[in-house]
């Protein structure tokens, strides 16, 4: 690129420009009311503000302002909408667990216990422990320690269980519960074993 081709593409080079044709033309709008008018005052900028370092600092200072002014708006959408995308994320837990077990709402644990096993015969691992999840929950239920709720998601089970002896077990099989609800966890039989030996030391607490 030639040395002239850069001059002609600077800004700073255009901004004189431009401003030199404005003071031309005032210089003429004020010749016609007033021929013995004086001559009129330099009205271009000093030379240091239309530096190329000067313009390059405007610039810059200009990205920043847009750049917090972004932020600024995105933080108070986020402020705005937060609530919403919470009661959204329940709801979607709710349905989640509502497909799952709502049908299912009224078996006893022994009843849980059995489907679980029929399943894991059966080489359906992800059944046998979502089984193994509802017997825990309907015998924290049967026991008064953790009464079943339609709204009561697994987020509020973690918190519950904090105090119980083997929370480490309640919290496996909570957590299994969430991967294979809601992620693309697969169940094997290693998994199974798992939840099987967590449901066994609750069983045993």
């Amino acid at each position: 690129m030639s040395t002239g081709s850069y001059e002609k593409s600077n800004w700073a080079w255009q901004f004189q420009q431009w401003q030199k044709q404005v003071g031309e033309w005032w210089e003429l709008q004020l010749s016609r009311f007033s021929p013995d008018f004086p001559d009129s005052p330099d009205w271009s900028l000093p030379a240091w503000l239309s530096s190329p370092v000067l313009f390059f600092i405007a610039r810059a200072i200009f990205w920043v302002l847009i750049a917090f002014l972004v932020c600024w708006i995105v933080l108070q959408l986020m402020g705005r909408f937060s609530p919403y995308l919470y009661s959204w994320r329940n709801q979607l837990d709710q349905h989640s667990e509502k497909l799952t077990n709502t049908p299912d709402r009224t078996l006893s644990v022994a009843d849980w216990l059995t489907r679980s096993q029929n399943a894991q015969k059966q080489g359906n691992y992800r059944e046998a422990c979502l089984c193994l999840y509802r017997a825990m929950l309907q015998q924290l239920h049967d026991s008064g320690q953790v009464p079943q709720q339609p709204s009561r998601t697994d987020g509020e089970y973690l918190h519950l269980v904090q105090q119980f002896p083997h929370k480490r077990a309640y919290q496996r099989l909570l957590m299994t519960h969430q991967q294979l609800c809601f992620s693309q966890t697969p169940a094997s039989r290693s998994l199974f074993e798992e939840c099987q030996q967590a449901y066994q030391q609750i069983n045993q607490g």
